[in-house]
């Protein structure tokens, strides 16, 4: 684990530093993906890091206490951005459900997060793990958008150990995984399994396929050890959901 550690730390120095940065600011919810991202950014660049609370009047008030023991823990540069008067707009808006508010909340947070590295002449520095990635459980130009993304290649279920490894305290490693995008949200409710559950089909199914969109399935897996459904759920939600992580595509005359 401190291999990885220093690993990570090198790359985000290096990426930094490539890109003729100095500074980085990444948005911090309490929860364990940016709690994380936190803990290596100060490692890397001390001073130079600064979080970013962004919290949405349902955001839960534990989440925002947890932010701010990260904070006070690493001494941590930090702002606090309320969300709270852009939400009175978005609810006045036609036929606004929860999706569409969760989705205007995330990607207001990454422009406040651009906005605020363009003034200070910062990169912004993704918090979002690679089960959420593969899913695409994430919001395109919200939550997915960054710099540069230290945890992007790290599955969901590996960040708790190794948030454990870097001695972030238990109550944010054990708290129940959410976007906070609105009360009571639960990631694990909203994919319809636990994360550990989805990585461990995952890693199996990658293990002998590099091509996430096309798979061949090993029917072992199937009958044995996930059930139809299951896989089905998971696979539709990856190929649904795969344009979130492509580039643009730019038409060539």
């Amino acid at each position: 684990m401190e291999k990885l550690k220093n690993k990570m730390i090198d790359f985000l120095r290096t990426e930094v530093s490539q890109r003729g940065f100095e500074r980085v600011v990444f948005g911090l919810s309490g929860g364990l993906d940016s709690a994380v991202v936190a803990y290596l950014c100060h490692e890397a660049f001390g001073a130079n890091a600064k979080a970013i609370l962004m919290p949405t009047s349902q955001s839960s008030k534990q989440h925002y206490q947890d932010a701010l023991k990260i904070i006070r823990k690493l001494l941590l540069s930090y702002e606090v951005i309320n969300l709270e008067k852009f939400e009175n707009i978005f609810l006045s808006y036609k036929d606004m459900n929860s999706l569409r508010f969760g989705n205007l909340c995330a990607r207001t947070r990454m422009m406040i997060l651009y906005d605020i590295a363009s003034r200070d002449n910062a990169l912004v520095i993704g918090t979002s793990n690679k089960s959420e990635r593969i899913l695409g459980y994430g919001t395109i130009y919200g939550d997915l958008a960054c710099a540069i993304n230290p945890i992007g290649e790290i599955y969901k279920s590996d960040l708790y150990v190794f948030a454990k490894h870097l001695g972030i305290p238990n109550e944010i490693i054990q708290k129940k995984p959410s976007a906070d995008l609105y009360k009571g949200q639960s990631d694990e409710e909203e994919l319809g399994y636990s994360y550990e559950k989805i990585d461990g089909f995952l890693k199996k199914i990658l293990k002998n396929n590099k091509d996430i969109y096309n798979l061949v399935l090993d029917s072992a897996i199937i009958d044995d050890e996930y059930s139809q459904e299951f896989i089905q759920s998971i696979l539709e939600r990856i190929q649904k959901n795969r344009f979130k992580l492509g580039v643009s595509k730019v038409f060539n005359p």
